[in-house]
């Protein structure tokens, strides 16, 4: 997936009529989700995908795709991610954004250097991103925001984080 970036990933099916509830991973899902777009998928053996219909609800992106035209071809898409080359990439995503792709599996540690865990996933929100963190008593989500995330180093697959007290407090 080095040339490609994740658009959305596929949740719950919606209805009967095949169409899936979707993650949005992109800034800019109305020019990308119109009918007729066709995604490479990861997995890639459940793709190509040929956008059918689009249509929000109540705030969530619904899509139904070709060739799955109820309910049960729609559960078979749960988790299929929707993938868009970096070529096609727009320029309102800027340099400062970051790929879930890109950060998961990098090491994080406070800025005195000492370890934290490592990133396990990156929750993209309308006001603020989320970057998930597998630590050894648990799962924590730290806003990823300059303020508490100061540094990321991809050389160094190095996240450094600098947490207001009790962030990363779990179960105490």
């Amino acid at each position: 997936m080095n040339d490609s970036f994740i658009a959305a990933r596929i949740g719950r099916p919606h209805g009967l009529r095949g169409e899936v509830t979707v993650q949005v991973h992109t800034d800019d899902p109305d020019t990308r989700f119109v009918p007729g777009a066709t995604f490479p998928t990861d997995p890639q053996d459940r793709g190509p995908l040929q956008l059918r219909s689009v249509r929000v609800h109540q705030g969530t992106y619904l899509l139904g795709f070709e060739g799955h035209p109820d309910r049960s071809a729609a559960e078979a898409l749960r988790g299929t991610r929707l993938l868009v080359d970096d070529d096609e990439e727009s320029e309102s995503d800027g340099e400062d954004g970051w790929r879930e792709e890109d950060l998961v599996g990098f090491r994080v540690e406070l800025t005195d250097g000492r370890h934290v865990g490592e990133v396990s996933a990156l929750h993209l929100r309308d006001v603020q991103d989320l970057l998930e963190v597998g630590t050894d008593r648990g799962t924590v989500l730290v806003p990823f925001v300059e303020e508490l995330v100061p540094e990321v180093d991809e050389d160094r697959r190095l996240v450094v984080l600098d947490p207001p007290p009790g962030l990363l407090e779990l179960g105490e």
